[in-house]
């Protein structure tokens, strides 16, 4: 398990949350400590920018075009390959804390699956939006993560959510890849190889575990197109939005949504007080329950012939929306 030290966080045995009440002042600085609508607006403004340059200026919807496939074969591979590989993973003194989060997304998973078949929702919803909307439900901005745990909890924070990031990614992109692949006309296995950002994902993992590193004079070059790829990829979710998309989805994006800010904190909330998680794992744990979704989303469904706009309006909202569920999610820390 891990523990809190004045240091920050490091592992050992600890009893759950409710036994310490003398934590709260430390909740109650936490919650002092980040200003969500600061840390979300670089996001924000981003997608607005791209919105405005699409529709406003020469460059548009074909230029953003060549820009959504060089961000979805070459530089968010390269983002997730570094993400993964810079920090050691630990996976059996993070057993707990690796199972919260698994079981956090599956629930997710479960649900957004779920949705098509549903008696009465099932028929109001259009099946291919489905598909391509599952992954807003249980996908998470892996910067707004690491910048999060930067601030909660230093570098030990970065570790646990590098965990988190390292296990997490690879299970999650293929659950998004999963209903896509079944509802297009090529295989799962086939869509899941040829994935860029599974191989991405999964080399990083596997490099990481075999105590593998990026040489020094490598990694200027890899924060450099990680940089790029945030930066892009967030302009051409604003490129590729259309408004219209969105109010022809409400009911599916409302259910969604939900999952994703309202529902996994929740279930977050429950899996702590189960797994008998310390305060900083507790911290992590629902932080990452009520992180907004990844902005990777919508260039995943562009570029699998899905309704990107109506996803890129999904990625926004659940942005936006973060600034509500990240103080939400630390605030049920007071249960947990």
């Amino acid at each position: 398990m891990l523990r809190c030290g004045p240091g920050g966080f490091g592992f050992g045995a600890r009893p759950g949350l409710g036994a310490y009440p003398e934590k709260a002042p430390i909740r109650r600085a936490m919650l002092r400590a980040v200003n969500y609508a600061q840390l979300l607006f670089p996001d924000f403004s981003l997608i607005a920018c791209g919105y405005l340059i699409c529709r406003y200026t020469a460059l548009g919807r074909p230029v953003w075009q060549q820009v959504e496939a060089l961000v979805y074969y070459f530089l968010f591979p390269v983002l997730l390959f570094q993400s993964i590989m810079r920090s050691p993973i630990d996976l059996g003194a993070a057993s707990g804390l690796i199972a919260g989060g698994l079981a956090t997304g599956a629930a997710a998973i479960a649900l957004a699956y779920a949705l098509p078949r549903l008696p009465w929702i099932g028929r109001r919803i259009d099946p291919r939006d489905a598909a391509a909307s599952a992954q807003v439900a249980f996908r998470f901005n892996s910067f707004i993560a690491l910048a999060l745990a930067e601030r909660l909890g230093g570098a030990q924070g970065l570790l646990m959510v590098a965990v988190l990031i390292g296990v997490g990614v690879p299970v999650f992109n293929i659950a998004a890849v999963w209903p896509m692949a079944r509802g297009g006309d090529t295989g799962f296995l086939r869509a899941l190889v040829r994935n860029p950002l599974i191989v991405g994902t999964v080399a990083g993992l596997a490099g990481n575990l075999a105590g593998l590193s990026i040489p020094d004079w490598l990694a200027p070059s890899f924060g450099r197109i990680g940089g790029a790829s945030l930066a892009l990829g967030l302009m051409s979710a604003g490129a590729g939005m259309q408004f219209g998309a969105m109010a022809r989805g409400k009911l599916l994006a409302a259910l969604v949504l939900g999952i994703r800010h309202l529902v996994s904190p929740l279930v977050a909330l429950g899996l702590a007080r189960l797994l008998r998680l310390d305060l900083p794992q507790a911290t992590v744990l629902l932080t990452f329950a009520a992180l907004p979704t990844a902005s990777t989303c919508y260039v995943l469904a562009a570029r699998m012939g899905y309704n990107g706009p109506y996803v890129a309006g999904l990625v926004t909202l659940s942005t936006v929306l973060g600034v509500a569920s990240l103080p939400f999610g630390l605030w049920l820390l007071r249960f947990a």
